[in-house]
């Protein structure tokens, strides 16, 4: 993402970023607020953008993967034109950071440790509260426990152990176990795909690839979080593949998870594919309904642990929350932290008219069930191509037309931001989904046949959706 230069002709801000910063901490959690949104300065709104400051590039980027969509979401509630967000790092933390790396180096030459180690030592991830004695387990995600279990008992026992599922169903919780438990004994490694790629290219500015190399290809076992988002960088998947085999060589455990299968990766080198799918996988399901109960129980009880005063649930708005929020654990547990908060700000449990207005958001994720690989299914199916040629650089008219269409009918039937939808369609820019979506509305305006073509694919997907045939 380009460093930007302010053009101090455009009209000033209209945002209130106080109110903005309120909502981040509301809606994305205290926690995460705090440890890397506080970070963010407004500096000017443009006409469909808006520009805000980071501390460091990291941030930035960690930022950017993570909480892009749910931030530009919050912004566009307060003004519909935003349609993307640009950053622009702070020189005065820039310097700062240098002078850091600079003593740190120093330090390094004396004392002879790398400053890999160094560095993420400072970012240990295993955290304590994520154990397998905390798990909660159900139908959904039983079979990922138990390989978890096996492999923390006996390492090289399936390797690698790749778990995949939708987000917030559990995977770094089970990575985060796993760690703990071979941590007594052996080398750990724990890292996010994300974190691997920023220590590739600082070892490569600082030339320091041996100690990457010595540090990453020595560890017993190696857990990595969200190998998704190594995706169309060749020369570090060229790294990652070597010390992948290294590790494999010496017998070491590699536990990898991501949102989809090793199949379904998009720009990821086909045999690194090959080897993940090498290993035993598992899919984590969305929880059902017993395993949600349990969960919004087990919550409940955790947090009149935490706080002295005891929190009235009542058993019907447990229920409701149960029954309604399907999408993922995490949002199960965000709709409890949610509804204590309530209980602790008004002093008083809410009912269940007051749950759906504290849930509202929360509820309408639930609602649309529409999946962006549903619709591109089904038009592929309409069209007669392949979903790997829809998803290709190709520029064919037989193909961008269909892909155009894929993508409208993804901005109309899906709450998905431009960004999440651009990351779906092989990680085109959000400007080449916007065009999409502005040439199929001007063709319906003088094309009967494009109008008829999307009304039939808009029943089939509704269709299709609502009695679970795809």
């Amino acid at each position: 993402m380009n460093n930007l230069t302010i053009n101090k002709n455009l009209k000033p801000h209209e945002l209130d970023w106080s109110v903005i910063q309120s909502q981040m901490k509301n809606k994305i959690g205290f926690e995460i607020y705090e440890s890397w949104l506080k970070k963010i300065n407004f500096v000017e709104e443009f006409n469909n953008y808006i520009l805000l400051t980071v501390p460091t590039r990291f941030i930035r980027d960690w930022i950017t993967s993570r909480y892009l969509d749910q931030i530009l979401q919050i912004i566009r509630s307060y003004k519909k034109d935003i349609i993307r967000i640009e950053f622009k790092i702070s020189d005065l933390k820039i310097d700062n950071e240098n002078k850091k790396e600079e003593v740190n180096k120093n330090f390094e030459n004396k004392k002879n440790v790398s400053f890999i180690k160094d560095s993420y030592l400072q970012y240990n991830r295993i955290d304590s509260n994520k154990r397998f004695d905390n798990f909660l387990i159900g139908p959904s995600n039983k079979l990922a426990y138990e390989a978890s279990i096996k492999v923390s008992e006996n390492i090289s026992h399936y390797n690698p152990l790749y778990i995949y599922g939708g987000v917030g169903m559990g995977k770094t919780h089970l990575l985060n176990a796993i760690g703990l438990e071979l941590k007594k004994n052996n080398k750990v490694m724990f890292i996010s795909a994300e974190r691997f790629m920023y220590q590739f290219v600082k070892s490569i500015k600082s030339n320091d690839m041996v100690k990457f190399k010595e540090y990453f290809r020595n560890s017993d076992i190696l857990l990595i979080d969200d190998i998704q988002f190594m995706n169309g960088k060749e020369a570090m998947q060229e790294e990652f593949f070597h010390t992948f085999n290294a590790l494999l060589d010496k017998e070491s455990q590699i536990i990898i998870s991501a949102d989809r299968a090793p199949n379904k990766l998009s720009r990821i080198q086909e045999r690194i594919k090959s080897r993940f799918s090498g290993g035993l996988v598992i899919d984590i399901q969305k929880p059902d309904y017993d395993l949600r109960k349990k969960i919004v129980e087990q919550k409940t009880e955790d947090l009149n642990k935490l706080y002295s005063e005891q929190i009235s649930i009542s058993k019907e708005i447990q229920d409701y929350i149960s029954k309604e929020i399907t999408t993922s654990i995490r949002e199960l547990v965000g709709a409890i932290n949610r509804i204590v908060s309530f209980s602790r700000i008004y002093n008083k449990a809410p009912n269940l008219a007051e749950t759906k207005v504290v849930l509202k958001d929360l509820l309408n994720i639930s609602e649309n069930k529409v999946t962006i690989d549903l619709i591109q299914t089904l038009v592929c199916r309409f069209f007669k191509i392949s979903k790997n040629e829809m998803l290709s650089s190709r520029r064919s008219r037989y193909l961008v037309r269909p892909r155009q269409t894929a993508i409208y009918l993804t901005k109309i039937l899906t709450s998905k931001s431009l960004p999440e939808i651009g990351r779906e369609f092989s990680n085109r820019d959000h400007t080449t989904i916007i065009h999409s979506v502005k040439t199929i509305e001007k063709l319906k305006e003088k094309d009967s046949l494009m109008v008829e073509n999307l009304n039939k694919l808009k029943n089939q997907i509704l269709y299709n959706n609502k009695d679970n045939e795809i």
